[in-house]
């Protein structure tokens, strides 16, 4: 049997534990620049608020209706999730994260009442976390999925399902009866892995409900649809096609890694591409050394915003191969600042920018290839090996905070006009309690 505990509105329950003032009023949680809602309130759904709405859009809602906006702090929800993840890792002998406000639970061989273990794991990740959470019981994930849906659903809108299967919802209690009424109730598009898209397409074949869905022919399914789908069927009959395996607890290695970011404020400067792509490239190449890997190419692009046309428009889009695979921090982001140099253009306003490394390999395929283009005596030379360098900086920066050692040119603009223009406009970010000593909450007595 497996359980998927979630947290209900991870962004805002995050924000609420550090202001109390929040509970019980419609918030939200703005994206990058402060520009759409990513994480509503239950009390801003009522409000009418949609996910990724525009916040110019519900900004009246402020003064009419007392809605609560705040930037997006996820140095704070990613600290959050740890911890909710290891107290619940507590309550089963296996544990995947799923994603950042999700994982499974394998409870086979767990003896007692599932739904009061379930009840206990609640209650402690409230108790030592703050985090309201809802938890679902099936055989398989998908089940599990829905029943998580379903016991948040009773909670939140009482009258929808029984009051017993609100908070944790265990499938594997009820009566085929029960449980019929139960996805009889329920919409197919509430399903994990069925959008709106195939929603609406399920609809047209006269498939409206869950119930619905298990009764239609496997069969037909996949040759209308694809084999994903049936496999989602068959995962909602009980039989499991998405297993709890080691392969899954640890994800494949990234292809590519990508940096990049939109500006609060237009930049016109080069020292302001400098600092911005040099920042970029120091955080791909952190990247980079966790999954250990190696980078042979650098590309580097900034562009102007296609969505001003009155200004002048122009795009930079350059992919430089590196002598050697590195994952180097230094010769990094000198790569990705001398393509900055080469392809700026003054007379733009460029909106924004990034770094993406390609060609990626396993640190451990790296053979030291010879440098053709360099002189006969650093040919002859070993390659510098700065892994240790680049180990301690990465120790000293999870240790006393993000940046607390970085290179030179990512504040290469601290004394010019474009001073971290290139930032993300987080006007209403609430301070990393838990992560930077000089923002942790004080107590006077």
């Amino acid at each position: 049997m497996l359980a998927l505990t979630d947290a209900n509105n991870m962004y805002v329950s995050c924000e609420r534990v550090f202001a109390p003032r929040m509970v019980g009023r419609p918030v939200v949680v703005l994206s990058s620049n402060d520009g759409a809602c990513i994480a509503r309130s239950n009390e801003a759904k009522d409000l009418g608020v949609k996910m990724a709405q525009p916040w110019f859009q519900v900004k009246h809602l402020e003064r009419t209706a007392g809605l609560i906006a705040v930037s997006a702090n996820f140095e704070l929800y990613s600290d959050m999730s740890a911890r909710m993840m290891a107290v619940a890792a507590r309550f089963a002998p296996h544990q995947q994260v799923y994603s950042i406000d999700e994982c499974f639970l394998d409870f086979e061989g767990v003896r007692g009442d599932r739904v009061a273990i379930g009840m206990k794991l609640r209650a402690a990740v409230l108790r030592e976390v703050g985090l309201p959470t809802s938890i679902g019981f099936g055989r398989t994930k998908t089940l599990a999925k829905l029943a998580n849906h379903v016991g948040k659903t009773a909670d939140r809108k009482p009258g929808s399902y029984a009051p017993s299967l609100a908070q944790v919802c265990d499938f594997g209690t009820l009566t085929a009866a029960k449980l019929e009424a139960v996805l009889a109730a329920t919409d197919v598009g509430n399903v994990w892995g069925v959008g709106k898209r195939i929603s609406a397409k399920l609809q047209e074949s006269g498939i409206e409900t869950v119930l619905d869905f298990v009764r239609a022919d496997a069969a037909a399914i996949r040759k209308k649809f694809s084999v994903v789908l049936e496999k989602t069927l068959l995962e909602l009959r009980g039989t499991s096609c998405l297993e709890m395996s080691d392969v899954e607890d640890a994800p494949a290695a990234k292809q590519q890694i990508l940096v990049s970011r939109s500006f609060g404020n237009a930049i016109t400067q080069p020292a302001g591409i400098v600092e911005a792509i040099s920042e970029f490239a120091s955080r791909a190449a952190e990247k980079l050394r966790h999954q250990q890997s190696a980078a042979r190419a650098v590309g580097v692009f900034f562009t102007t915003c296609p969505f001003r046309p009155n200004d002048q428009q122009h795009s930079v889009n350059v992919t430089v191969p590196m002598v050697r695979p590195t994952a180097d921090t230094r010769l990094l982001v000198e790569t990705a600042v001398d393509a900055v140099r080469r392809e700026f253009r003054s007379g733009f306003n460029y909106a924004k920018a990034g770094v993406v490394l390609v060609n990626l390999q396993p640190v451990s395929q790296h053979q030291g290839e010879l440098d053709l283009f360099a002189s006969t005596e650093e040919a002859t030379l070993p390659p510098k090996d700065r892994t240790a360098l680049m180990d301690a900086m990465d120790v000293l920066n999870r240790r006393f905070g993000r940046d607390s050692v970085r290179i030179g040119s990512t504040t290469l603009a601290s004394h010019d006009t474009d001073v971290r223009s290139w930032a993300t406009r987080q006007e209403r970010r609430s301070p990393r309690f838990t992560t930077r000593w000089d923002e942790m909450p004080v107590v006077k007595a």
